[in-house]
C-alpha cells in the first residue's frame, strides 16, 4: 500500500530542475518506494549498489564515454542509484555524465550520509539538490486509516473521530512511523528486525565499530535517556569507552539517521546552559524496540519522555522535509528554568513546552529573557507539532 508522501513535491521539483538529486534517509523509510511512485511510466532505470550485479553493471558503464555509458544502461530518462554510498566513486562518475549534458536526470539514494554526502559534496558542488526523507509524518501515516479519509482534515478528525485519533496516536507513540510498520500486521516483529543489526548496517560496514554490541549498548543508554540531557562523559564511563570513541559513535548514529541532537539555546552563557545537548530518536518505535517496551497504554511510566521525543521528532521531520529552514534547540537556565523546544527561524523565535497531560504553561523566564511567549503542545492535539503551517 502506497502512502502519499509530502516529499513528492520537492522530489518533482528536483526532477524538473537541472541538478543531480540526492535523497537521504534511514533504511526502510520508503526512499525507493517514493521514487518508483513518482517516476512510474517515465522510463527510469534503477541500480541498487547493494546488489553486486548492478554495481558491476555501473562500473562497466563508467569505463565508457558518457553517451555510450548511458546507452549501455538502456538510455534511461532518469537513472536512479540506490544505496549509492556503497561505491564512493559513483558521484565522480555521475558528475562526468551530468556535465556531458545528456537528456537524463540522476538520482542518488542513500541510507547513510557517511560517504554519500561527503563524496557528492566534493564531486557535485553546485550540481546537486538534497532531500532528506524521514519516517512518516503523523498526517502521512493517517493515510493508511480508512476512517481518516483520503485528505484528512485535523479539525474534522478531531471533532468526529476523536477516539480513533487517540488510539492511532498511541499506536504511533508505541510503534513509530516506518511505512511497513504503519501498514503491516505485526509491528513488534518488524521493529525487532529493524533494531537488530539492519538499521545500523552502514555504521558496522564502516569498520569504525568492531562489534555490534557496542552500538546496541550505547543505543540502549540513549533510549533510557531520551528527553534528558546527555553527558558524553557519563556515557563513556558507563560503556567503559574513551570519550572520543563515544563522540564518534554518536556522530555515526546521527549520520545514519537513527538519532538526532538537540543543542542548548543560549545567548547568555553566564545564566544559561550553553554546551549541553539532548539526543532523540527519529522514530519512537526504534526507541521502544531497544527497550522492549511496545505498550500503547496511556499510563505507561515513560509516557512523558515518549511524548516529548515523538513531538520533537515530528517537528524535526517536518523541518527536514522543507529544507531545514529552522534550527531546533532546548533551553535551560542555571536556575533550572526550562523550555522543551526552541525553534529559531530567520525572522522569529518560537518556544514550546511539551506536556502529555493538559496544564497551564507559565514560560515566564523565557518570556522575560527573550520577549517570546512559550506555547504548549499537549496530547489532546496530535497535530500541534505541525508548527510550520501556522
Amino acid at each position: 500500500m502506497y502512502l502519499r508522501r509530502e516529499a513528492e513535491k520537492p522530489l518533482k521539483d528536483i526532477l524538473a530542475g537541472d541538478k543531480v538529486g540526492i535523497i537521504l534517509g534511514a533504511r526502510q523509510v520508503g526512499k525507493t518506494t517514493l521514487v518508483e511512485h513518482v517516476l512510474a511510466g517515465q522510463g527510469a532505470v534503477f541500480l541498487n549498489f547493494d546488489v553486486e550485479v548492478d554495481k558491476a553493471r555501473f562500473q562497466a558503464a563508467a569505463a565508457l564515454a558518457p553517451g555510450d555509458a548511458l546507452r549501455s544502461l538502456g538510455s534511461p530518462s532518469v537513472l536512479v542509484i540506490d544505496e549509492a554510498q556503497r561505491l564512493p566513486r559513483a558521484s565522480q562518475v555521475i558528475k562526468g555524465w551530468h556535465d556531458a549534458h545528456l537528456p537524463v536526470k540522476f538520482l542518488l539514494l542513500g541510507s547513510s550520509s557517511l560517504n554519500l554526502l561527503d563524496q557528492a559534496a566534493e564531486s557535485l558542488t553546485g550540481r546537486n539538490r538534497k532531500l532528506v526523507l524521514p519516517p512518516l509524518l503523523f498526517t502521512e501515516a493517517l493515510g493508511a486509516q480508512v476512517w481518516a479519509g483520503a485528505e484528512p482534515s485535523p479539525d474534522h478528525l478531531s471533532r468526529h473521530f476523536a477516539s480513533q485519533l487517540r488510539a492511532f496516536l498511541m499506536q504511533r507513540l508505541g510503534f513509530g512511523s516506518y511505512p511497513e510498520v504503519v501498514t503491516g500486521d505485526d509491528p513488534p516483529r518488524l521493529l525487532r528486525e529493524l533494531s537488530s543489526d539492519y538499521l545500523w548496517k552502514d555504521v558496522l560496514q564502516t569498520g569504525l565499530v568492531k562489534t555490534p554490541d557496542l552500538i546496541k549498548r550505547l543505543l540502549l543508554l540513549l533510549a533510557h535517556q531520551a528527553g534528558s540531557e546527555v553527558s558524553v562523559n557519563e556515557l563513556a564511563t558507563q560503556l567503559q569507552m574513551a570519550r572520543p570513541t563515544v563522540d564518534r559513535y554518536l556522530d555515526l548514529l546521527v549520520q545514519t539517521f537513527v538519532i538526532f541532537r538537540l543543542p542548548s539555546f543560549s545567548t547568555n552563557p553566564r545564566k544559561e546552559i550553553a554546551k549541553s545537548q539532548k539526543v532523540f530518536f527519529w522514530d519512537t518505535g526504534i526507541r521502544n524496540a531497544l527497550l522492549h517496551a511496545f505498550s500503547t497504554d496511556e499510563f505507561r511510566p515513560d509516557i512523558g519522555a515518549l511524548w516529548e521525543n515523538w513531538v520533537i521528532a515530528e517537528v524535526a521531520k517536518r523541518n527536514a522535509l522543507i529544507g531545514s529552514p529552522a534550527e531546533l534547540f532546548f533551553w535551560r537556565t542555571r536556575a533550572q528554568s526550562e523550555v522543551d523546544l526552541v525553534v529559531k527561524e530567520t525572522n522569529r523565535v518560537r518556544a514550546f513546552e511539551i506536556e502529555w497531560s493538559p496544564r497551564r504553561v507559565s514560560g515566564r523566564a523565557f518570556r522575560d529573557a527573550y520577549g517570546v511567549d512559550v506555547e504548549s503542545i499537549q496530547s489532546d492535539n496530535p497535530f500541534a507539532a505541525d508548527i510550520f503551517k501556522t
